[in-house]
């Protein structure tokens, strides 16, 4: 087994309005804020059709069963105090690996993701664990109010590694806009089968998304997002 470190292949209560409501935690170690470097530019029609080829190398897949995008949300506005954090997660993340061009794709769908498991929220240091009503309350505001999933419904990722000694390239599409993030990362090679990890911070604001409010900002969701990804390619 190999270990090499390198940027590879992120309503009975009014606290309970806002989509992300929150509760006192500790919070976790900052993690790495991505710098974004660009948009990548409108794709160009091809003039003649290009033939398929297949790619060198192996092929790996995302193992979804093993894989996790887990995002941490926290509260903001003067009345923070009422509302609660919240943690949500993607375990239906798919794509391709293809190790010997240094580049990945992947996807997950917003519908089918998960709120606040306990495990989840332990891991990300949240304590009080939020009731099921809050819980339905906040998936339903964060798909419709937020995210509009139904329109948006796929988050996207190309992932190109430059070097060992430059974090990963990522583009990711989200809410319709695409943003390229350089995200250090860590990947551990083993019996065929790759596994990496990283963490980063986002903005919704850099998608074209307006974080979540009420009362005219009083309970509101900050703007950041901590991102956390653990992916296994096999």
């Amino acid at each position: 087994m190999t270990h090499t470190n390198f940027t590879f292949p992120s309503r009975a209560a009014v606290a309970c309005i806002a989509w992300y409501a929150l509760s006192a935690c500790s919070p976790l170690p900052p993690p790495h804020s991505a710098p974004v470097l660009k948009t990548p530019p409108a794709p160009v029609a091809a003039t003649a059709p290009i033939a398929a080829t297949a790619p060198a190398g192996p092929v790996l897949h995302i193992d979804s069963a093993s894989s996790l995008i887990a995002v941490t949300v926290r509260r903001g506005g003067i009345l923070a105090r009422l509302g609660h954090d919240h943690v949500v997660a993607s375990h239906t993340v798919s794509g391709t690996v293809m190790p010997s061009q240094n580049r990945a794709d992947l996807q997950f769908r917003l519908d089918q993701l998960i709120v606040d498991e306990a495990d989840l929220r332990q891991i990300a240091g949240l304590d009080k664990q939020p009731s099921a009503d809050a819980i339905d309350g906040t998936r339903h505001n964060m798909l419709s109010k937020v995210l509009d999933a139904e329109r948006y419904p796929l988050v996207q990722m190309h992932v190109e590694r430059i070097s060992n000694a430059q974090a990963l390239q990522v583009s990711i599409t989200l809410h319709g806009v695409t943003r390229t993030l350089a995200i250090p990362a860590s990947i551990r090679e083993e019996n065929g089968s790759i596994n990496v990890k990283g963490n980063v911070n986002l903005k919704q604001t850099d998608f074209g998304i307006t974080p979540f409010s009420v009362m005219a900002g009083a309970m509101a969701v900050q703007d950041q997002m901590e991102l956390r990804f653990d992916l296994t390619a096999r």
